[in-house]
């Protein structure tokens, strides 16, 4: 008979399991760039050193400053999350790392068409979290020309209701379906 080594944590709570590994999935990915994108707001971090603590497949501990105190290992922010560990194949992951560089290439234009589609709404008094999801999507729709136009929105739509709030999906939707027919327009998409 094998010995239960595991004890229980003086709060009579059991111990912390590893919890079993996800499946990456495009729609993954994109929640997680929409991450990194929140955290280098917030933090004014590059997104190049954020991309390694959120998509957790090239982690490596022994990179980590000794003096920087501030960074948790690995196995301590995912029993910190709860998260489950996600395993990438590479495609998602150069799906993530491509959709992270144009965004940084084009932010600016589209941040001006975002302006120029929202009527009687001040860009900057919109939630950064809208704003970050429609400039990911706004992305998607002028350089993945191989993801049809209505995936990208259904999938900007359901991340903000998953990340946002109640009415932001119907907003995202509007900004984004403008956003379409004016690249249609424009010969940037096909119709």
């Amino acid at each position: 008979m094998e010995e239960n080594t595991q004890s229980t944590e003086p709060t009579g709570r059991k111990p912390i399991t590893e919890p079993d590994a996800v499946r990456g999935t495009r729609r993954l990915a994109r929640e997680k760039v929409m991450q990194i994108l929140f955290a280098e707001e917030m933090s004014g971090g590059d997104w190049k050193n954020l991309f390694n603590y959120v998509f957790h497949y090239d982690f490596r501990d022994e990179e980590r400053d000794p003096k920087d105190d501030r960074l948790l290992t690995r196995k301590e922010i995912e029993l910190l999350e709860q998260d489950a560990p996600i395993n990438w194949d590479q495609d998602e992951k150069m799906f993530a790392m491509r959709l992270l560089n144009t965004v940084h290439d084009c932010r600016a234009d589209i941040e001006t068409l975002i302006r120029q589609f929202s009527h009687n709404w001040e860009y900057d008094r919109l939630a950064l979290i809208d704003r970050i999801i429609m400039i990911m999507a706004i992305n998607e729709l002028q350089n993945f020309f191989e993801i049809p136009g209505r995936v990208t929105i259904n999938e900007a739509i359901e991340i903000a209701k998953k990340y946002s709030t109640e009415k932001s999906g119907v907003f995202i939707n509007g900004i984004l379906d403008t956003a379409l027919a004016h690249f249609k327009e424009t010969g940037l998409r096909q119709k």
